[in-house]
């Protein structure tokens, strides 16, 4: 890229917002300055994003900038930290003064909504590409991970799930549906997920481990499963499906979609008996639904479906880079 085309996109993400006291030296030198707090952990995340791969090729450049921050913001809610920084890596197969203005105002709307800032990134010309590295602050000792379920802890998850799977299917028209308002809703979640940051928080002392619901349900328990050397039952009939998708799909195809469509971007956590009354003085005053979806179980049993009472075989697969080519 030539110098005019450096400083034009310069231009659009060195500006001025909320500038955290932390943050020694930002954008502009070699490196960026960071003080982490005494007591405090950095949580930090790195998230590849490709044109065509993970996201379509005719997404709008706003809803680009919303989703690539938002996807990242879930993976910190999943290990219960508080959102401080971030660097973005940018790769643009040309200077599109409208696309960077679209992009960078619905980021940095999202970045200044929970104080943020943008500490440092690089841009380069080829096929479209963003690399984020967010980081977060989570007090010592307290981060939740995947690996502490045990035996006889309960499986919940926030919100509902196979909503935006099937706001993809709408958005490459596998699917099509003819009330607007429920085809708006759908895309929406597929296009503008909202990270469970506060409810993450809410976990740190009460979950025994987490993970966001990226790959799809039934993926993403079992790295939960891997990691804590368990096993677990799910119940099929306990999923929290939303009426939107019951409405306007056929229930087996909504379940389908519920266990393995991913993007989802809730929250997938495990919670001993002694905190479950705990949990729902935390979590039911925050206003999002959470759903109890089963439990774990010896390591030997692996993962089972239940439904009305019985072991069920589905053949579900959550997403994986590699096999979607």
């Amino acid at each position: 890229m030539s110098c005019g085309e450096f400083e034009l996109i310069a231009r659009y993400f060195n500006r001025v917002t909320s500038s955290r006291r932390d943050v020694e030296k930002g954008i502009g030198d070699d490196c960026a300055l960071l003080n982490v707090p005494e007591k405090q952990t950095l949580a930090i995340s790195t998230d590849t994003l490709v044109e065509g791969v993970h996201f379509l090729r005719d997404i709008h450049p706003a809803d680009l900038g919303y989703k690539a921050l938002a996807v990242n913001l879930s993976d910190l809610a999943a290990m219960g930290a508080d959102p401080a920084w971030l660097t973005l890596a940018l790769t643009l197969p040309e200077v599109d003064e409208a696309w960077l203005k679209a992009f960078s105002d619905s980021l940095f709307e999202l970045l200044n909504y929970y104080d943020m800032q943008l500490i440092g990134g690089d841009t380069t010309r080829g096929p479209r590409s963003l690399t984020l590295g967010i980081h977060g602050l989570v007090p010592a000792g307290r981060a939740l991970r995947r690996s502490g379920a045990r035996i006889g802890d309960w499986i919940y998850v926030t919100g509902t799930l196979g909503d935006s799977a099937a706001g993809l299917a709408l958005l490459q028209h596998h699917e099509r549906i003819t009330d607007p308002v429920a085809h708006e809703a759908l895309i929406k979640r597929h296009l503008r997920p909202m990270p469970r940051i506060l409810q993450g928080q809410a976990l740190r002392d009460l979950a025994s481990a987490a993970i966001d619901i990226s790959d799809g349900l039934v993926a993403d328990i079992g790295h939960i499963l891997r990691a804590s050397e368990c096993g677990a039952r799910l119940n099929i009939d306990a999923l929290p499906i939303s009426s939107v998708l019951l409405e306007h799909f056929d229930h087996a195809q909504a379940v389908r979609w519920a266990l393995s469509g991913g993007e989802d971007y809730e929250l997938c956590f495990t919670v001993p008996e002694i905190n479950r009354g705990a949990l729902d003085v935390a979590l039911g005053r925050l206003g999002v639904p959470y759903t109890c979806i089963g439990q774990v179980a010896p390591e030997a049993e692996g993962m089972t479906l239940w439904q009305n009472g019985e072991v069920v075989e589905l053949n579900l697969k959550g997403f994986d880079h590699f096999d979607a080519q």
